[in-house]
């Protein structure tokens, strides 16, 4: 298995080469989409192409709406005034996710069913043959072109060890938040297929997750600064506000998310981001769509 080996092109044309993005999510974390997006254009010049998976399960909690055609206007709106060659195209997959993992035996878990709609990408038409696939709760510290332009000829998909995984459960468990993808290798191996498969008949924690470390056959193992799950330090390129531990004053768990604004600053004492927050705000005071960011 490859290993924290991350070789770049060397190409200058990747400089005009558009960064190829996927997203999942709903309408109630918009401002976590919009927050992300900010931090990526704001260290790149090249043209970014957002791919946002989202459905429609109001039947199952009334929260589970897909983005509005609003939303997606400011996004999109953000995206060209940095570069017109940039935009978002919004994806429906509720269909394929009836079909398939609707009714499997994680449609109900810790982690919402919007996180598993990255495994029907093989599905669709006219996707590039390499994606980055970040959750909505991450935000870049710098170019995410250095994370982007790495090679994943060799295997199916590149990521960064679990923070806790690598521990618990071996050295090789990979955060999935944060995902280059090989998307040809991905479809000639049938990866995402069998990886539905296994979450729709087998009860697990991070069902997608560790059903994807469980079936790939190939990965690339990333430096932890493309998905830092604790405290950003210099060279972090990439922060994931996921869940975490700590163990003082007492063993507890949190779930700290970019768009909570007061914790990032009290609790986690991070400050990187703080400009993005003012551009946020900016374009609150333009757009009503975006409501609060809790």
């Amino acid at each position: 298995m490859p290993h924290a080996s991350v070789p770049q092109k060397n190409d200058k044309r990747a400089m005009n080469e558009a960064i190829h993005i996927c997203y999942g999510g709903n309408r109630r974390v918009f401002p976590g989409l919009l927050l992300s997006a900010l931090s990526i254009i704001k260290h790149t010049d090249r043209p970014v192409r957002l791919y946002v998976l989202s459905m429609d399960l109001h039947e199952q909690d009334a929260c589970y709406l897909p983005f509005s055609e609003q939303q997606m206007e400011v996004l999109n709106a953000v995206l060209r005034e940095k570069n017109p060659e940039s935009g978002a195209l919004l994806i429906d997959v509720g269909d394929a996710y009836r079909r398939s993992l609707a009714g499997g035996k994680n449609k109900k878990s810790y982690y919402t069913p919007y996180a598993t709609l990255r495994l029907y990408l093989n599905e669709l038409d006219g996707l590039p043959d390499k994606l980055l696939y970040l959750d909505i709760d991450t935000m870049c510290r710098s170019d995410v072109s250095e994370l982007y332009d790495t090679d994943v000829s060799c295997c199916e998909f590149a990521g960064v060890p679990d923070r806790l995984g690598k521990f618990f459960v071996n050295r090789h468990y990979c955060n999935s938040g944060v995902l280059l993808l090989n998307m040809k290798r991905i479809r000639e191996n049938k990866l995402f297929e069998r990886v539905r498969d296994y979450v729709a008949s087998h009860r697990m924690f991070t069902p997608d997750q560790s059903a994807l470390n469980k079936l790939a056959g190939s990965k690339l193992l990333l430096p932890r600064k493309f998905n830092e799950q604790s405290k950003p330090c210099g060279e972090t390129v990439i922060k994931h506000f996921c869940r975490d531990v700590r163990f003082l004053p007492f063993f507890h768990t949190y779930n700290v998310k970019q768009w909570h604004r007061e914790k990032v600053h009290n609790k986690l004492k991070i400050h990187d981001f703080d400009d993005i927050y003012e551009q946020y705000d900016k374009l609150a005071e333009r757009y009503a769509c975006l409501g609060t960011e809790e």
